[in-house]
C-alpha cells in the first residue's frame, strides 16, 4: 500500500489512555480532489482528517493516526461522543450532494478497504464503531452518503450496519 504524506497542522494529542477503536467515514463534498486536500491541510480551517483517498485510489496522509484529527466535530454515536477522541477519519474523494453526489468508484473502495484492513491490524477497531459522518452527527451530515457501498465492507468483515438501535 502506498501513501502520500500530505501532512495538516490541525491536530492534538489524543487524550490520554484513550484506545483507537473506531473509523468515520466521510466524504469531501467539494468540487475537486485538490480543493479538499488543500482545505484539509490549511491551518485556517481546523479541519483535517487520518486520511483522504482520491478517486483513483490514491491514499494521502494527513495526520498520523495515534494524533487527534479534527474530523467528526461534535458527534454521538449510542453512549457516546467526541468521535475524535477515538476515531481514525477517512475522506473519501466525492463532490457530495452539494456539488454533484456521485456512486464511489471501485479503485478507491479497494483502496479504504486495504486502507482498512492495515488499520485493523494496528488498532483494535470494532467493526460496530465503523460509521458515516451522517450516524455521528445526524442533524448536520449526510455523508458518505445513500450510495456508499457498505455491504462491501461489510462483506469483508469491516463493519457492522445493523442501524435499528441507534
Amino acid at each position: 500500500m502506498n501513501i502520500i504524506e500530505r501532512p495538516s497542522l490541525n491536530f492534538n494529542d489524543r487524550p490520554v489512555g484513550v484506545k483507537i477503536d473506531s473509523i468515520i467515514i466521510h466524504y469531501t463534498g467539494m468540487k475537486t480532489a485538490e480543493d479538499a486536500l488543500d482545505r484539509l491541510c490549511d491551518p485556517t480551517s481546523e479541519v483535517s482528517a487520518h486520511f483522504t483517498i482520491d478517486e483513483d485510489g490514491t491514499i494521502y496522509r494527513h495526520v498520523d493516526p495515534d494524533k487527534r484529527a479534527w474530523h467528526a466535530g461534535v458527534s454521538q454515536w449510542r453512549d457516546r461522543e467526541g468521535f475524535n477522541d477515538f476515531s481514525i477519519g477517512i475522506e473519501l474523494v466525492n463532490p457530495g450532494h452539494e456539488f454533484g453526489y456521485r456512486p464511489f468508484p471501485e479503485g478507491q473502495i479497494e483502496a479504504l478497504i486495504i486502507l482498512m484492513k492495515s488499520l485493523y491490524q494496528n488498532y483494535p477497531i470494532n467493526p460496530e464503531l465503523v460509521l458515516g459522518h451522517s450516524d455521528i452527527a445526524p442533524d448536520r451530515k449526510q455523508d458518505p452518503g445513500e450510495l456508499f457501498p457498505w455491504d462491501q465492507l461489510v462483506a469483508e468483515n469491516l463493519a457492522k450496519r445493523d442501524m435499528s438501535v441507534a
